[in-house]
């Protein structure tokens, strides 16, 4: 298939992901156009032969761990490889829910350009950080990307995962933009095309959970919040007296994501038992079912 999106995961985001699949399905109407494919953490030996090893991430050195919530990002830079170094590829995180039409964005005149993203919010952004976990690549001009040979090269401390995920290796020049709406930032409006919850404590499928990610630990003496995280790290390790999940501050997300998820269920693409499972390993909220009920029907 020459176009193709392709979904990041791992267990612990694995239903994020199915339900990122069915709603890029549910709102398209060019299907037969493009594939989906879930890229899953546990399909790929040498993510998991790095598993304990040190790599660089912000100038600093930490462990690399399968369980982090987020393990999955470094492949976001698989796709092209994936596809041969042709054709066109969507790579979108598991936290990504559309709600148009992705041929959209598959289909639009790159310009030239051999990734289409947008500028990450606040302080990363002004450091000239690029949001990588919604892109629009152009397969044929990204040869360049070896991904194992570059993942391992952070285990060396030749690569920097930061600067990795944020194109900082990339030739701006080669780097075009889309309009925000295509990865909206925990913001849902008539315009938003693809919903991204990026505030991991408020994701509305885990409140109520203990939280299962590690925070970035970069040492920054303002706020106080960064000493005090790592010191809490190395006391405890990265879980332990880290809280729980939050509701999210936005009752029509929540709403989205169940109303998605309840017709996932009516489809038979998530099962009850599936659901349990998910609940029993603190991958989803307890009261999902609850929520599931007094959740209205999506517009058609």
């Amino acid at each position: 298939m020459e176009y193709c999106v392709y979904i990041q995961a791992n267990d612990k985001q694995y239903l994020g992901a199915l339900v990122a699949e069915y709603a890029l399905r549910r709102y398209s109407t060019h299907n037969d156009r493009f594939a989906v494919r879930i890229m899953n953490y546990a399909d790929f030996p040498f993510l998991r032969a790095q598993e304990g090893n040190t790599y660089l991430r912000d100038g600093g050195k930490r462990e690399w761990v399968k369980d982090d919530l987020q393990s999955f990002t470094p492949m976001r830079f698989l796709p092209p490889q994936l596809m041969e170094y042709q054709g066109r590829a969507v790579v979108i995180d598991p936290d990504v829910f559309a709600r148009a039409d992705i041929w959209e964005l598959l289909s639009r005149d790159m310009q030239g350009k051999a990734i289409l993203c947008r500028p990450k919010s606040g302080a990363k952004g002004r450091r000239g950080c690029l949001a990588t976990s919604v892109m629009l690549l152009d397969n044929a001009k990204l040869t360049h990307w070896k991904f194992e040979a570059q993942f391992n090269a952070m285990f060396s401390f030749e690569r920097d995962y930061m600067k990795w995920v944020c194109l900082k290796y990339e030739d701006p020049d080669t780097i075009g933009f889309f309009e925000p709406e295509w990865n909206d930032f925990d913001r849902l409006t008539g315009q938003t095309r693809m919903l991204h919850t990026t505030k991991r404590k408020h994701q509305p499928w885990k409140t109520g959970l203990p939280v299962d990610y590690r925070a970035a630990d970069t040492f920054r003496l303002f706020p106080p919040k960064h000493w005090i995280r790592r010191a809490r790290r190395a006391l405890f390790g990265d879980y332990r007296f880290a809280g729980r999940y939050g509701r999210h501050p936005d009752p029509n997300q929540e709403r989205f994501f169940f109303g998605l998820l309840r017709e996932c269920l009516e489809q038979g693409i998530v099962t009850e038992d599936m659901l349990r499972e998910e609940m029993a390993k603190n991958h989803i909220r307890h009261d999902a079912f609850e929520v599931l009920e007094r959740t209205p029907s999506l517009a058609a």
